[in-house]
């Protein structure tokens, strides 16, 4: 049985490797805000279950049997935020602290019967993929909003990474996924963003929020 501790470190490498397959024990430290020599007790705690390549000074890999684990950690949390959003009327900016507690329930009928009630959603509410039964991830690739030029038109499909600082941010500004973004402008000095999304008003974002915007291209 791989308790609650692990699965959040699990969680953690897996999010540090998604890009380039492998990341040092700092940077887990960092993220975690956990102590080094902790972190390696850990490691090797993980190493010897399969879940890690853990060796000394070098950088740590999920193995295979630890990919599977985490993705399927991840399923049941984005799962989660998707039911408090969709069922039960959370904003969502509201949805992950909660879903941090319920993603360590170990029935999967339970997440199962979730998943079957939202009529197996490919997204959770901030456009992230909801990986499959067999923790199977299907990335899409989309293009950050500030690599975009004036005149382009887009569809807002997920915020990467979210906070809910910056999704109260979108609130307030009715900008919510679906929307489809004109760019009006682009400010030379620091890259902010005029641009309209509903109605006939214009909106001027900055280049760390356009930064974190993830959408596709309608037209040029």
């Amino acid at each position: 049985m791989i308790s609650q501790t692990e699965e959040n470190y699990l969680k953690a490498l897996f999010a540090l490797t998604s890009t380039k397959g492998e990341a040092s024990v700092n940077e887990l430290s960092k993220l975690l805000d956990i102590k080094m020599p902790t972190v390696n007790g850990m490691m090797k705690r993980l190493s010897e279950k399969d879940f890690v390549i853990y060796e000394s000074y070098k950088p740590l890999k999920l193995t295979e049997k630890g990919k599977k684990e985490a993705s399927l950690i991840i399923r049941k949390h984005r799962l989660t935020e998707m039911y408090l959003v969709e069922k039960m009327g959370f904003g969502w900016e509201e949805v992950h602290d909660i879903a941090e507690q319920i993603e360590h329930i170990k029935s999967p009928a339970f997440f199962e019967k979730m998943d079957e009630i939202l009529g197996f959603p490919e997204v959770d509410p901030h456009g992230s993929p909801i990986p499959d039964v067999n923790g199977k991830l299907k990335l899409k690739e989309f293009i950050k909003l500030s690599d975009c030029k004036s005149g382009d038109v887009v569809k807002f499909m997920a915020v990467r990474p979210s906070s809910e600082e910056l999704l109260k941010f979108l609130n307030s500004r009715q900008l919510i996924l679906g929307s489809v973004i004109t760019i009006k402008s682009v400010e030379l000095f620091d890259k902010s963003m005029s641009v309209s999304y509903s109605g006939d008003g214009t909106e001027v974002l900055s280049s760390m929020v356009c930064e974190k915007l993830l959408v596709e291209h309608i037209s040029k």
